[in-house]
């Protein structure tokens, strides 16, 4: 298996928007991220992956970008981002790009110039179809974000293609100069130093020319077998690696929602030429009655089979991303843990334990160092997400369900739980901001913040910082190969990792009661790594508290 930087590495994502306000507009900014860099540090990260910062009428809060190159006005200016970068590298921080190139925004010139008319030469940057009638789309898809995926435009009498927000009106990568365009911005990028790029949804960007109505999913088609790993996709994304990514010490890692294991090893298996590593969202997809809004936590069994899967069947093929909770999930301690008072700490502890001792990249996001919780919405009022906006819009205020069906729902998964903003101290706004905050900081911020956990060595804030320590020094963390044991538990998640003669083993209690555990017999009397208890581990039969994680090593 190669050895490199970025498999050896701990991801941060930075959320700009809700990090750090430095000017007192409510609104987080670069400069804000340069005065926490030292906090960064402290923890131990080794790579930032920075949301997007670009220009952006933020639509999807940047994810709709009208200029590659310039830097959003609430976020600061291109200076700003320059000593950002700099100061990062004088810490050791690499800084990773997010990059937004399914779709621009509609506000972007290259957009601007398409819709002009037929014969635009920008007209073949996006993907544009005649109607089946002056009222009826091309087909019946419908978008990510609610509603149809396709907009007409007045001007030509077309419909443009938006698999998201009517504002992001998708590229066409079919054509050649699109291709180099984004190619040279992203060697614009390159070579002002950055050191890599999240891709997002990149595994949408090769569409089928065929554009037949897709199933039906409640009000419209679904998109996915003529968007999703498209008929080039593959081809691209080598063209993209030959073109621009090989020539620079850069990490990439791929949103590619739909991904198999076997697809995994196309975009990034060890030879493959084009991406370091994917994600996948197997473990995150909620399949409830009302498509991705339930509340019902994933089964235990259900969630080993898929991370055992994707651990075994990568080994020494491709390389796993690992992460909990992005901007795009709800906070990690509320889904898979336990954000009540009493078991908040321990089971955000015990989520750290299992997701960084499995194979693979770990991706941390902000103030989940801090076991940071949903958010407590009390009305759709509250909400700043597009998606959820849409969703309450679509299934409740004028669709078939009750407030009260949805509600739980809606508010255990909005993206809004990520997005509330980081909570530094017990100060007014958790010291996000000294104005206005964009949107609402959780209540929870006097107990919850950045200045109380550094000072606690017992903190949820310390166990991340020891973790991260301890990858740094055992190797087998990293590298070695993975085995799942008592798989059938609905309480305890558990596995070994083994590389040459070291072996650890991690044992995780995700219920809320006690659970009792038998140590293989090679572990009795092994070194404990680490630990989220006083418990101790020098005997076979064990009982495990409530949200309790061990690792023991020979």
């Amino acid at each position: 298996m190669n050895k490199t930087w970025w498999k050896e590495a701990v991801i941060y994502q930075i959320y700009p928007r809700s990090f750090m306000d430095s000017n007192g507009d409510g609104i987080g900014d670069l400069q804000g991220i340069v005065s926490r860099l030292d906090y960064l540090k402290y923890l131990g990260i080794d790579v930032i992956w920075l949301s997007p910062v670009y220009q952006s009428p933020n639509d999807d809060n940047g994810y709709d970008i009208s200029d590659y190159q310039a830097i959003m006005d609430e976020f600061g200016t291109m200076e700003d981002f320059d000593e950002l970068l700099a100061k990062a590298h004088d810490r050791g921080i690499r800084i990773v790009m997010d990059l937004v190139v399914n779709h621009t925004s509609d506000e972007h010139k290259w957009f601007l110039e398409s819709k002009k008319s037929k014969d635009n030469p920008y007209r073949d940057y996006y993907i544009w179809r005649e109607g089946q009638n002056e009222q009826a789309p091309p087909n019946n898809w419908g978008s990510c974000f609610g509603g149809s995926a396709w907009q007409y435009d007045e001007a030509t009498s077309m419909y443009y293609l938006h698999l998201f927000s009517k504002k992001q009106p998708d590229l066409n990568w079919d054509n050649k100069e699109v291709r180099q365009s984004v190619y040279d911005m992203m060697t614009w990028w390159c070579e002002k130093g950055i050191d890599g790029f999240r891709m997002d949804v990149i595994s949408m960007i090769s569409k089928t020319s065929e554009m037949p109505d897709g199933k039906a999913e409640g009000l419209y088609g679904d998109f996915g077998p003529y968007c999703i790993h498209g008929p080039n996709v593959h081809k691209y994304l080598q063209e993209m690696n030959e073109t621009v990514l090989s020539k620079y010490d850069i990490m990439t890692v791929g949103e590619t929602a739909g991904v198999t294991t076997e697809l995994a090893k196309q975009y990034a298996g060890e030879d493959a030429r084009e991406l370091n590593m994917v994600f996948q969202f197997e473990h995150v997809e909620g399949n409830g009655k009302y498509g991705k809004w339930t509340d019902q936590k994933m089964p235990l069994t259900m969630l080993k089979k898929t991370l055992s899967r994707w651990q075994r069947e990568l080994h020494g093929k491709a390389w796993n991303s690992l992460f909990w909770d992005n901007h795009d999930q709800p906070r990690a301690v509320s889904r898979f843990g336990d954000d009540r008072p009493m078991f908040r700490e321990i089971s955000a502890k015990m989520l750290a334990t299992c997701l960084h001792m499995l194979q693979g990249t770990p991706y941390i996001y902000q103030g989940e160092e801090l076991g940071m919780t949903n958010y407590p919405f009390q009305s759709p009022d509250d909400f700043r997400d597009i998606e959820s906006i849409n969703a309450y819009s679509q299934w409740c205020a004028n669709g078939p369900l009750s407030h009260e069906e949805f509600w739980p729902c809606i508010t255990a998964k909005s993206r809004d739980n990520a997005r509330t903003p980081m909570q530094w101290d017990d100060t007014e706004n958790a010291g996000f901001t000294t104005g206005t905050p964009w949107i609402s900081v959780n209540p929870n911020y006097k107990e919850i913040n950045a200045k109380a956990e550094t000072s606690d060595p017992d903190s949820v804030f310390h166990y991340y910082k020891k973790l991260i320590a301890l990858r740094r020094e055992n190797p087998v963390m990293i590298y070695g190969s993975y085995e799942p044991l008592l798989e059938d538990s609905e309480e305890l998640f558990v596995y070994t990792r083994t590389l040459d003669l070291e072996k650890l083993l991690t044992v995780c209690n995700f219920s809320d009661k006690e659970a009792s555990f038998t140590i293989p017999y090679e572990f009795v009397g092994a070194g404990c790594l680490i630990s989220n208890t006083e418990n101790t581990y020098d005997k076979a039969e064990i009982t495990l508290r409530p949200y309790e994680a061990f690792v023991l090593k020979i």
